[in-house]
């Protein structure tokens, strides 16, 4: 089974210079319940933005550069490459960034989203989601809190056979 994970703004914004656009500890929350235990893909950016790998998931890093290492993490040199080292019946999360997301929509079976209710100016984008393809299994509204500076909501969409 593979999935996408992602958090993305109105216009489809999800970062810039390698940084998120907002903070919304839910969104961060659901990410460590979805994702605990399994294979997360990344492209090799979407990684350096972490403080370091996250923690009880295998990192899969995607890049083109050949000399790449990182202890304790598998890297690879293609989307292919990187689902191929993963597991027969193990759930994987392709967890960004913008041109990792565009090759795996072809080949995922689930978007778990966070819709974030507002636009953002953005150097990385989330690729538009087809309804011909994808189906909105699930939906939670979320408004926004002392926490959450934005309205969000969490959404399910399932690949139609």
């Amino acid at each position: 089974m593979i999935k996408i994970i992602a958090a993305a703004a109105q216009n489809n914004a999800l970062g810039k210079d390698n940084q998120l656009l907002w903070h919304l500890p839910d969104d961060f929350k659901r990410f460590k319940q979805l994702t605990t235990g399994h294979y997360i893909i990344m492209g090799r950016k979407t990684f350096e933005s972490f403080p370091k790998p996250l923690p009880n998931r295998t990192h899969v890093i995607i890049t083109r550069q050949t000399d790449y290492e990182y202890e304790g993490c598998i890297v690879v040199g293609s989307l292919e490459e990187a689902l191929q080292v993963v597991p027969k019946n193990e759930e994987v999360f392709v967890i960004g960034g913008g041109e990792i997301y565009a090759q795996s929509m072809s080949v995922a079976d689930v978007i778990e989203l966070t819709r974030v209710h507002a636009d953002f100016e953005a150097d990385t984008f989330f690729p538009e989601i087809n309804v011909k393809d994808w189906e909105l299994q699930h939906e939670e509204h979320h408004a926004k809190d002392e926490k959450h500076l934005y309205d969000y909501t969490f959404q399910t969409f399932v690949k139609k056979s």
